[in-house]
């Protein structure tokens, strides 16, 4: 996995955050720790705002943790230095959360402690978070070293619960979009790189556009072109100057 740019992490934080799996985990996490009640917050507030402290706690640091390993892995590398990204990630984290639970419970709780108070507040959290910050570490390391479902180098960029068989690749500004049978995803690359990274399994159609030859359902003549319907997704415009490779392919008539 290359290092992100800006843009293309927040728009992957932002997939990240929305899974459905994931926001369920968010809303169950929430519910526990409102029924739980931990820091006395179940004596000092009531039902509904002790569930909105805790929600809004429960995304606060798990987002501080989840940029806390793109900053690691930003500084180390994507597979290269495992421990050393780790410590990062765990520190990083750790000073974040303790940061954030004291001004929410300072917030939300009036409590603002110093001292000891201040201090065993800060070892709790602390161990708590590196905790799982070390778990979700060696979860996501092992689910970047399991294979994709066709070999094909191109799925290593995207999430593992959008990997799946290619459909095609499309330019959009300075970004493909990479479709699969799953999904899709944006990813900061050229379109002659991306191709490189299909092993050979389809096309390049048009300027614009590459295609998994095993995904069309269909290819209709249009003018000089012609017009590729795909198992998913919207229908891809062949060039002119592509006719005789689709030909060659067996799409189209010879």
């Amino acid at each position: 996995m290359n290092t992100p740019q800006p843009q293309s992490t927040l728009r992957e934080w932002r997939d990240h955050m929305r899974a459905p799996a994931r926001l369920a985990a968010f809303a169950g996490a929430a519910a526990i720790l409102a029924l739980a009640g931990p820091f006395e917050s179940g004596e000092v507030m009531r039902p509904a705002p002790r569930l909105a402290y805790w929600a809004i706690v429960v995304l606060t640091c798990y987002s501080i943790g989840y940029w806390s390993s793109v900053l690691a892995e930003h500084v180390i590398g994507s597979r290269d230095g495992f421990f050393k990204k780790l410590l990062i990630a765990a520190s990083l984290t750790s000073v974040g959360v303790v940061a954030a639970i004291y001004l929410l419970n300072g917030l939300a709780l009036n409590f603002w402690p110093t001292g000891k108070p201040l201090a065993i507040l800060a070892a709790n959290v602390a161990v708590i978070s590196s905790i799982i910050t070390t778990v979700f570490h060696v979860a996501d390391t092992q689910d970047t070293v399991q294979p994709t479902p066709s070999g094909v180098p191109l799925l290593d960029r995207l999430p593992i619960d959008k990997r799946a068989p290619l459909v095609s690749v499309s330019v959009e500004d300075h970004y493909v979009r990479i479709r699969t049978t799953k999904a899709e995803e944006m990813v900061l690359m050229r379109l002659a790189d991306a191709i490189r990274e299909t092993a050979d399994t389809g096309l390049q159609v048009h300027r614009s556009h590459w295609v998994a030859t095993s995904q069309v359902t269909a290819a209709t003549r249009k003018g000089d072109g012609a017009i590729l319907t795909m198992a998913t997704g919207p229908d891809i415009p062949v060039s002119r100057t592509n006719i005789a490779k689709i030909k060659e392919a067996g799409l189209l008539p010879r």
